[in-house]
């Protein structure tokens, strides 16, 4: 498989803290990938690592062969854990936004997206309940054409029915050959999914697999492998 993301020696502290220890892992082009780990674990620095929002202490990331910059940014589709939208803008707004910052952006998939949520143009997003909002960011993400989808907790408070919508969106509407990298605790409701999970703990890769080599060679889930690892 094509390499799309190569991280190399990676180690990001803050202060005496050590949030990545010195990892190198690649991440292969059009795969469903788990980012798998307790609160604390890296996850999100390593997120933030790769969209360019923090600058590592030592190592690098490459993505498409490039290194995490200007280009990058053109390639990757972020979704961070916390609502970044203004409240007191109209969806209609957002749209526009959107399709004048990214060259990417399908406004066409968006707006069929968001019918079927029954999200009108003219709804401010204030009158949205939060779970409503999530779906509306999660859809303008995959409504670009990137090479790589970054997902940070998109299933984390919201409801059964609402998760079962984030997985559909993600499978049916990513760009055809992209990555999906998803961070989650959730393992049970994101595995049905997964091509592949990184199992993160402070700061290190305790696993990196495929799914099925996962299953076949600990005779369990990953969610159960998961549970085992992290066993408080």
């Amino acid at each position: 498989m094509e390499t799309l993301v190569n991280i190399q020696n990676l180690t990001k502290k803050y202060g005496s803290v050590v949030a990545l220890d010195n990892i190198s892992i690649n991440l292969p082009q059009g795969r469903i990938i788990g980012l798998l780990g307790p609160n604390g674990s890296g996850k999100t620095t390593l997120i933030k690592l790769m969209n360019g929002l923090l600058q590592p202490t030592s190592g690098e990331i490459f993505i498409g062969g490039e290194p995490v910059g200007l280009e990058t940014k053109a390639m990757v589709s972020y979704l961070p854990d916390r609502n970044y939208l203004n409240n007191g803008d109209r969806v209609k707004n957002v749209l526009k936004q959107f399709e004048q910052f990214y060259e990417d952006f399908d406004r066409d998939k968006a707006e069929e997206m968001l019918d079927s949520l029954q999200i009108s143009s003219k709804m401010k997003l204030k009158s949205m309940s939060k779970g409503t909002k999530e779906k509306m960011q999660l859809a303008l993400v995959m409504s670009r054409q990137a090479k790589i989808y970054i997902l940070d907790e998109p299933i984390a408070g919201v409801d059964p029915a609402a998760r079962d919508f984030i997985l559909r969106t993600i499978m049916d509407h990513r760009h055809p050959g992209a990555t999906v990298l998803i961070s989650t605790h959730l393992i049970a409701d994101i595995e049905p999914v997964l091509d592949d999970a990184i199992f993160l703990q402070y700061g290190r890769i305790l696993l990196a697999n495929t799914v099925q080599n996962i299953r076949s060679e600990k005779g369990k889930s990953v969610d159960e492998v998961f549970r085992e690892v992290f066993r408080c």
